[in-house]
């Protein structure tokens, strides 16, 4: 259960040191996917009310559209290219918005996963599978229920 108090503990104790590396990998990487869809989730969040506000002072918008004659793209001025410009920039929003989300649950799950790595070494750390473990297939005869007949069945031994 240590690895529910501090990440990697539980690996420690286990004497499982090469997962340590892996386990603030993975934790460092959800880390870096939330921070880095966290701040284009701003940039484009600030770019579509800048676009919509209608105020020529905030233009941040102009980061976000690019390869595009800046006179096709501004709402004062081009109404009619208002619309494709504004949902772009709501469907990038989204799109951030929704992988951050799920970068959070990555966390979550990543930090359960490696309690759950944790606690499985640490109840088959003193499991024992010795070398004289048998399995063998062998013919049987016996009666069937209701009836005088004798049926034939195939008989799997696991001698351990």
């Amino acid at each position: 259960m240590l690895a529910v108090a501090f990440p990697g503990l539980g690996q420690i104790y286990n004497r499982k040191y090469w997962k340590i590396p892996i386990v603030y990998a993975g934790f460092g990487a959800l880390i870096y996917a939330i921070s880095f869809n966290s701040s284009e989730f701003n940039i484009f969040l600030k770019a579509y009310v800048d676009y919509t506000d209608n105020i020529p002072e905030t233009n941040s918008y102009i980061k976000v559209i690019k390869n595009v004659d800046p006179a096709t793209y501004d709402p004062v001025t081009q109404p009619n290219n208002y619309g494709w410009y504004k949902d772009r920039m709501l469907r990038q929003v989204d799109y951030f918005k929704k992988y951050r989300d799920l970068s959070y649950i990555g966390i979550g799950a990543w930090y359960l996963f490696t309690v759950v790595d944790a606690n499985v070494d640490a109840s088959l750390f003193n499991f024992n599978v010795r070398d004289d473990l048998k399995m063998k297939l062998e013919p049987g005869i016996r009666p069937v229920a209701g009836r005088n007949d004798m049926g034939v069945f195939l008989c799997f031994k696991l001698t351990f």
